[in-house]
């Protein structure tokens, strides 16, 4: 079951639902453990492999190469920068980023008319429930984690 909770958005003054996480985050021992109940590797061999990813990714992405894991999707770097732009191209440079973000595109499908059908790490059954509102929360308040920036406001898939 996920969590949501309604907000107003200063901005227009509309209400929105906004995902909530609650808990620790599920750490990399915890996925482990999952993915080697689910398959034919031990949980030490998976956690090594696991362990070492974001590595391999920095690696790959560091060469300016995108990286596409089967079933999970996309992972690439890109730029920030401090200014706005500059009015010439012979202006830009290297020395106007300032930040690299990685950014992350989840597996599609697409059907034979190029929609998009499904993405690998969507849900499509989730319950969603009001945080605090529940029969089965427990009595849970708004003490829980807000999703904050990770949050997901509005439709995530428009």
């Amino acid at each position: 079951m996920a969590f949501f909770k309604r907000i107003q958005k200063k901005v227009n003054n509309l209400w929105y639902p906004q995902s909530v996480t609650w808990g620790k985050a599920v750490t990399t021992r915890e996925v482990a453990d999952e993915l080697s109940v689910i398959s034919t590797v031990t949980r030490g061999d998976t956690y090594a492999v696991m362990e070492n990813l974001g590595r391999v990714l920095s690696s790959y992405m560091g060469q300016g190469r995108t990286v596409k894991i089967d079933g999970v999707g996309t992972f690439y770097y890109t730029a920030t920068s401090a200014k706005r732009g500059v009015p010439t191209a012979e202006e830009v440079s290297a020395s106007l980023i300032n930040g690299v973000r990685v950014r992350f595109l989840p597996e599609v499908e697409r059907n034979s008319g190029n929609q998009v059908t499904t993405r690998s790490m969507v849900n499509t059954k989730i319950v969603w429930e009001e945080w605090g509102k529940t029969a089965t929360s427990g009595g849970n308040t708004d003490s829980g984690n807000a999703g904050g920036d990770g949050g997901i406001e509005g439709d995530p898939l428009g």
